[in-house]
This record gives C-alpha cells, sequence and structure tokens, in this order.
C-alpha cells in the first residue's frame, strides 16, 4: 500500500486528506510537535504511525527524526500544515517574521531534503499546499505572503531538480477554507466568522488526492482552489 508523511493532520485540509486515504487504506506517518501531540493523533487515526518534530524549531528536525525510525518507503510528502499572524510591516517583529517562514518555509524545505531519498526511491510526490497568500500579497499579509511566496519559489525549483529522478511536485493553492486557522484570521481582521462561506476542507482534500492519484504519465504542477458561493 502507497504510504504517505502528512503535516497539519490534526485539523482543517490536513485532518480531511489523513481521513480520505486511511479510509482507502493506505497507509499514514504523521508529523506530531510532541510526543503529547504525537499520542493524540495515533488515538484520531489507529494504525497510523507518527514522527515527532517541531515545524517551528527545523534546524532540530535532522537531530529529532536520528532518534526515531524512519519509514522505509514514502510515496508522498503532504506539506499541509502552516501558521499565520497578521499586521503590518511596520509592527511586525522579528520574532513573528521567524515564526511564520520557519513553520512555513523552512521547515517544509529541510523536511523534503531529509525525505527526498525514500521518495527519489519509490519515484513518489511532493505535495505543497499553499495558499492565495503566496500568488498575492496583501495589507496586513506580509509575513505570511512572504513565506507562501517563498514556499512557491521552492516547489518550483524543487520539481526543476527532481523531475530526472521521478519525483513529482505539485503545489495546492486553496481560498479561504473553513478551518480553525480561517477562524484565527477572523478574529485577527476583527470579524465575525462563518464557515459556511469558505470552502470546506473536503474539497480540497480532493484536488490533493486528484494531484498524487494521477497516473504517472502526467503531472499536475499547480492547483487554484477558489471558493465557489
Amino acid at each position: 500500500m502507497p504510504t504517505h508523511l502528512i503535516t497539519g493532520a490534526g485539523s482543517g485540509i490536513g485532518a480531511a486528506v489523513a481521513r480520505r486515504l486511511q479510509e482507502r487504506g493506505d497507509a499514514l506517518v504523521l508529523l506530531a510537535r510532541n510526543a503529547g501531540r504525537a499520542r493524540e493523533l495515533a488515538a484520531l487515526y489507529p494504525g497510523a504511525g507518527t514522527l515527532v518534530g517541531d515545524l517551528a524549531d527545523p534546524d532540530r528536525l535532522s537531530w529529532a527524526f536520528g532518534q526515531q525510525p524512519m519509514p522505509e518507503r514514502l510515496d508522498s510528502l503532504l506539506h499541509i500544515a502552516g501558521v499565520v499572524e497578521l499586521g503590518r510591516i511596520g509592527d511586525l517583529t522579528p520574532k513573528t517574521w521567524h515564526l511564520q517562514l520557519n513553520a512555513n518555509l523552512v521547515a517544509p524545505a529541510e523536511l523534503t531534503r531529509l525525505l527526498l531519498p525514500q521518495l527519489r526511491v519509490s519515484q513518489g510526490q511532493v505535495v505543497f499546499v499553499n495558499s492565495g497568500a503566496g500568488l498575492a500579497a496583501h495589507a496586513e499579509w506580509g509575513a505570511y505572503a512572504a513565506s507562501k511566496h517563498g514556499l512557491k519559489a521552492l516547489a518550483d525549483s524543487l520539481r526543476h531538480e527532481e523531475h530526472g529522478n521521478g519525483v513529482r511536485v505539485t503545489s495546492v493553492y486553496p481560498g479561504r477554507t473553513a478551518s480553525p486557522m480561517q477562524a484565527k484570521v477572523h478574529q485577527q481582521e476583527g470579524k465575525e466568522y462563518d464557515a459556511s462561506r469558505w470552502i470546506d476542507p473536503e474539497s480540497v482534500a480532493t484536488t490533493i488526492l486528484l494531484a498524487i492519484d494521477l497516473p504517472r504519465d502526467a503531472e499536475v504542477n499547480d492547483l487554484t482552489v477558489r471558493p465557489g458561493r
């Protein structure tokens, strides 16, 4: 059975993808920020494996993985976790920049580096769940958008570098999606949150599964998903 490593499986899009893959019998390895979270994820997805590594501290991911058994085979690496902190450029501190750049860009780059050997053997796939902010930046979204624009560049470069190794690379750019992150964004914006206005995470999960299930004679490079209401 295919094996997928997923970040962000605890909620939102990541949870929808993890459920769908497990329901069809695929094997899951779920990244957790600490041992307690790993136990929670293992309870949510019986039979799934877990890895502990904090995306907020990408410098320690290599060390953390060296203390744990790694999956021998990996068919896809699904980068779905992310963090957001809104604010005007004139008010953002380096701490806020580092938080978003580390979790949204540097950690995915490091995870990919560490897992590329397995992906090359399987001729697997890397999926980066980006954001509409990775294509256009707006007021108060500067740090988050910068991290996501960087993620697009990471994916595009990786695609060129790994094409000869048979590794496919896809970026997915969802618009506003009903999730805990979106609820937090609305709180930061001072707006009322109505989940019914936004994309269901299951709809984004459908596009991700489309990309990874595509026959090997083709590759989806970029998928943009917008609210349909």
